[in-house]
């Protein structure tokens, strides 16, 4: 099939973006970011053409099972970048954000998948919404949480006068803070349309806007952290080192509500759930 051979090529150019990006950061080479660039680009639009042609089969978003859902939040973090990278001159930023991305989707190749269809319950607008939003929200936050990483690496080496170097092409403080804060603004209503999408599919597809299932209450908790994330710093003030924390706290409990509530808890929202609903 072309989607996998598709895929295969994006998993290579996020490679050869990510090495660029290296370069880079390394040697300070003008030429290796340009090309790292165009690598990240158009590894986007390749994974682009095969999650299309992927949904066109299916009829949904292809989200319902782990090794599809770590390709689209792959294809959302890449995606997430590009769009700040128009505004936020950070090349550094993507050799993060590159080795991230060709992992999840050589994890969406290898993770066997057996081939399917929707069942009913999953083709509607409703649920359409709801991963899109969620995964573009996760997209947002995992790039808040990249720098808030490279917020505490700059500024212990600032502290240790370790100035030189590679540290020339890491970010100003300033600049990691106001990506973060930029981040998190745009990702919090992303991530609470898709919560409210999410309840009002629960509600035509089972009855009931919310069953206190493990999903729904760790999703509750990831809003309510960036919920608390966010009102620090519109009202207290909270900037650097504190801010930089609590993204690394609230991407943490993210990353245990997406994957340890779906291995680990009994949940209707579990891949194995969602699996034994799909018609094969």
């Amino acid at each position: 099939m072309i989607g996998p051979v598709i895929a295969k090529l994006a998993i290579c150019l996020y490679i050869l973006s990510a090495a660029g990006y290296l370069v880079f950061i390394f040697r300070q080479n003008k030429g290796a970011i340009k090309g790292a660039t165009w690598m990240i680009r158009l590894g986007f639009v390749l994974q682009s053409i095969s999650l299309i042609l992927r949904t066109a089969s299916l009829g949904q978003l292809p989200i319902l099972n782990v090794a599809e859902a770590l390709g689209f939040y792959s294809w959302a973090l890449v995606g997430v970048y590009l769009l700040l990278s128009i505004k936020f001159d950070i090349p550094a930023l993507g050799a993060f954000v590159s080795p991230l991305a060709a992992v999840m989707i050589l994890l969406f190749l290898l993770i066997p998948v057996g081939p399917i269809t929707m069942a009913p319950i999953f083709q509607s607008i409703w649920l359409t919404v709801h991963l899109g939003t969620i995964f573009i929200g996760y997209g947002f936050f995992t790039l808040a949480f990249i720098a808030g990483v490279m917020y505490l690496i700059q500024e212990h080496q600032i502290k240790s006068k370790l100035t030189g170097g590679i540290y020339r092409r890491l970010p100003s403080l300033n600049a990691l803070d106001t990506l973060n804060y930029y981040s998190l603004t745009m990702g919090f209503p992303m991530i609470t349309l898709g919560i409210i999408t999410g309840a009002v599919y629960a509600q035509l597809s089972l009855g009931t806007y919310w069953r206190w299932d493990p999903k729904e209450v760790w999703s509750l908790i990831t809003w309510l952290i960036y919920t608390g994330l966010l009102h620090q710093r519109l009202t207290v003030g909270w900037r650097g080192r504190r801010a930089a924390l609590l993204s690394i706290v609230g991407f943490s409990v993210l990353c245990f509500t997406f994957f340890g509530v779906n291995f680990l808890l009994p949940s209707y929202h579990s891949f194995q759930s969602l699996e034994q609903l799909q018609v094969k």
